[in-house]
């Protein structure tokens, strides 16, 4: 081959990736518009899934960025998309680790995780996942409180020491969720954190969440962790001779 032919094959070859990125730019136009024609909007996420690779992921996530009317399509469309990252396999961890980063909500890209991921590895991604948030004030917290469900199954060691600094979370929903994944774990180990999340709430609902619980799984505390939990407890609940707490109702 000639430099010259060497030239034109490298040009062509450039058109050809411009060509496809232009492509990728358009339909991933008419699936981010809400106000796209659904038709388009569908053939738009199966030409996508058709082209495959990261780029079409990418591109497919924007589809879990609005809901729409009627819920039948939007679900339909939704289920296509994830079908379409799915498709691309662990090549869409990339778009999908960057996705999550600012997603409104994390509903859609767990379930895809769990479809690429290997088991053994889903919880040490969720955990990085957790690990972009701290406890305090966030104006969206729901994909704390969807991470902290999820993880509740996968029980361990390494999962419960990353719940438990959620227990003093500043949003009340985020501790209300984070008690019943440290609970999840079934682990006494947790009763430490447990005690001073309740010297700290505040809020009926979790005290009355972590004291039901402790009914349930009836661990017997230390005597200082004992004295230090009782005057936490909430109406119809105390804390029995054999140091447990139980229901007095």
């Amino acid at each position: 081959m000639g430099l010259f032919d060497r030239f034109r094959k490298a040009d062509s070859a450039g058109k050809a990736a411009s060509k496809t990125e232009k492509e990728l730019a358009r339909l991933s136009r008419i699936v981010a518009d809400k106000y796209s024609q659904n038709y388009d909007r569908q053939e738009a996420i199966s030409e996508l899934a058709r082209i495959g690779g990261a780029g079409a992921a990418r591109h497919l996530l924007r589809r879990f960025n609005f809901s729409m009317e009627p819920s039948t399509t939007d679900q339909e469309e939704k289920e296509s998309a994830a079908v379409g990252v799915v498709s691309v396999g662990e090549e869409a961890l990339g778009p999908l680790r960057e996705y999550c980063v600012k997603a409104e909500s994390l509903r859609w890209p767990l379930e895809i995780l769990r479809e690429i991921v290997a088991e053994h590895l889903i919880a040490e991604e969720m955990l990085s996942l957790l690990d972009q948030f701290d406890t305090e004030y966030t104006r969206n917290s729901e994909p704390k409180v969807q991470l902290l469900n999820a993880l509740e199954n996968y029980p361990g060691t390494e999962v419960r020491e990353a719940i438990e600094p959620f227990l003093l979370d500043v949003n009340e929903s985020v501790r209300f969720h984070a008690v019943g994944a440290i609970f999840s774990m079934a682990s006494p180990e947790s009763m430490e954190s447990l005690v001073e999340a309740m010297e700290e709430e505040e809020s009926l609902r979790v005290r009355n969440r972590v004291a039901s619980a402790l009914v349930e799984q009836e661990w017997e505390l230390s005597e200082e962790l004992g004295a230090r939990l009782s005057p936490t407890l909430p109406p119809k609940f105390a804390l029995s001779d054999s140091r447990r707490v139980v229901s007095t109702s």
